[in-house]
């Protein structure tokens, strides 16, 4: 091997060296640059849709996420609980949920896409408290004639099992059912629809 061999394989060997080592710099520099673009989980909090896994949440449960700061709940409402909710209308303020409160697939006595399961913004329509839940009917602290639903304990305000507001109450409105779909039988993507509700 000529000395002028010998010079080409060291050049094109520190060229190729050089690049590789170019290269992986390149890499290491751009990773935190390009990982700064993505959505942070406080961003994700404040403002992206939630995927909810719903398939634990037994009968009379209700679990609760947060969504934009808020927060969501998600009610997997028994039998009993629903054949309530139809004789409650003449108590109710707006029981067939005509005020834009919930999506035009949630209007219905239930507002929810499937009867058993209820997603509502868990804040009073009166002040913005988070009411209690108290799914029991007849509860002896409620008096007799309680279906079970949520009270607020800022200023007394009373909703149903679908988040309807009762009558004579500081809460002007139902409570706020977000958009929402469902991803399959036990997953829910809360804040999105996909419809542009």
């Amino acid at each position: 091997m000529t000395n002028r061999q010998l010079d080409r394989s060291k050049r094109r060997f520190l060229v190729a060296a050089t690049s590789v080592v170019g290269g992986v710099a390149g890499v290491a520099v751009a990773t935190p640059f390009v990982l700064s673009m993505l959505p942070s989980e406080r961003a994700k909090a404040a403002g992206a849709p939630v995927e909810v896994d719903i398939s634990k949440v037994e009968p009379g449960m209700q679990l609760e996420i947060a969504l934009q700061g808020k927060p969501v709940w998600v009610v997997n409402r028994t039998k009993a609980m629903l054949d309530v909710l139809p004789t409650l209308s003449s108590r109710l303020v707006d029981p067939q949920s005509d005020q834009p409160q919930q999506p035009e697939y949630c209007k219905n006595v239930n507002r929810s896409i499937k009867p058993e399961y209820l997603v509502v913004v868990g804040i009073c329509t009166h002040l913005g408290c988070s009411p209690n839940y108290r799914p029991d009917a007849g509860a002896a602290d409620m008096g007799a004639d309680w279906p079970g639903g949520w009270l607020c304990p800022c200023h007394g305000s009373r909703y149903d099992l679908s988040a309807r507001v009762f009558k004579n109450m500081p809460a002007p409105l139902n409570m706020v059912v977000p958009p929402y779909q469902y991803l399959k039988a036990t997953r829910i993507l809360i804040g999105d629809d996909k419809k542009g509700a």
